[in-house]
Parts: structure tokens; C-alpha cells; sequence
């Protein structure tokens, strides 16, 4: 089990997938994230996206939080059940999940731009390659400004930023490591 740490929900627990299929963020680098996503000010009122995301920890803490949008991506179904069900049983009604694989639903961008935030912690399994394909698939989706976190292993390189996004920073916690990025389109000043 899991928890939320703050906000509406702050404190109730979350239920977790079954199985090694998923390993969702541990309650202190989710407390470290959420603490500089605040102090940023990105979460309030915010569009997200929350790809791969097992447990939904990462989207259930924003919605909680104050994002008025969550979407969660998650394409084992056994997760994505899980996900309905801890939305459900924490009220989050801004929270939609989606049990697809995450390049299925990238590939349909929206005809307007408006996440402002994206969460990602794909497996550490999956190739570099693939994740920046994913990366270059979300960039339709995204508005000016718009902060992309990636979770990785610390033994993961940088991802492959697509055109357009820059690095902000990393944060390493322990064997994680979360890669800052904005998207900030051409002719934008830094």
C-alpha cells in the first residue's frame, strides 16, 4: 500500500497493482517531487498527463493537489482497474484513466494544446529508443512552458529531449532520478 501525502486526499492510502509488473514511486521521492512541482507552481489548476502510470500515485498526488485535469495512462488493465478504483474510492472526479499502451494514445494529439504538466515513469525496462519516441509523440499535446518529468533508474542516461524541450535539471533520489524538461517552442526566450 501506498498513500497520498497531501492535499484533498492527503494521508488515505492507495491501492497498488499486484505483481512486479509495476513499481510505483516511493512515498518520499513522490514527497520530494511534489514539493518542487509546488514551488514551481505548476500544479494548481493544471492539465497533466500521467503516462505509464501503474498505480496512478503520480496523477492521484497532483489531482489532489490541485490539478484540474488528470489523465492516467496505464496499459495493463489489471493497473488501469486498480487506478479506477483508487480514483473512485478518493473522489478525484478531474482524474480520467485510460488503459491503453501510452504510444496509442500520444499518437491521437488532441486539436488543441493543453497539458501543462507531464508525469512519466516508464518501466526501467523500456528502451531508450522507445521512450524518445514517446517524448516526441507528446510534444503535440503540450503548451508554452509546458514541465515534462521523466523517472529513471540512476543508471539510465538523459532521455532524448525532442526539439524544442529543454532540460531544466536532474534530481537524483537514491536509484532514481527525475529529468526535468520545458517545452519552450521556437522563438521562445529561456
Amino acid at each position: 500500500m501506498s498513500r497520498i501525502i497531501a492535499g484533498t486526499a492527503g494521508g488515505r492510502r492507495i491501492e497498488t497493482p499486484p505483481g512486479a509488473g509495476t513499481r510505483p514511486t516511493t512515498d518520499r521521492v513522490r514527497e520530494a517531487l511534489f514539493s518542487r512541482l509546488e514551488h514551481l507552481e505548476v500544479l494548481e489548476d493544471a492539465v497533466v498527463l500521467d503516462l505509464y502510470a501503474g498505480s496512478g500515485a503520480l496523477g492521484l498526488e497532483a489531482a489532489s493537489r490541485g490539478a484540474a485535469a488528470v489523465t492516467l495512462v496505464e496499459a495493463d488493465r489489471r493497473a488501469a482497474a486498480v487506478i479506477r478504483r483508487n480514483v473512485a474510492d478518493l473522489g478525484l472526479r478531474q482524474c480520467q484513466v485510460r488503459a491503453e499502451p501510452v504510444e496509442r494514445v500520444l499518437a491521437s494529439a488532441p486539436s488543441e494544446r493543453t497539458v501543462e504538466l507531464v508525469l512519466a515513469d516508464p518501466p526501467y525496462d523500456v528502451a531508450e529508443t522507445a521512450l524518445e519516441r514517446v517524448l516526441a509523440l507528446v510534444v503535440p499535446w503540450l503548451v508554452q512552458d509546458a514541465l515534462l518529468v521523466i523517472e529513471r533508474s540512476s543508471r539510465s542516461p538523459e532521455p532524448t529531449w525532442p526539439a524544442d524541450v529543454e532540460l531544466i535539471g536532474p534530481r537524483r533520489y537514491g536509484e532514481t532520478v527525475m529529468w526535468f524538461a520545458e517545452y519552450l517552442p521556437e522563438g521562445e526566450i529561456a
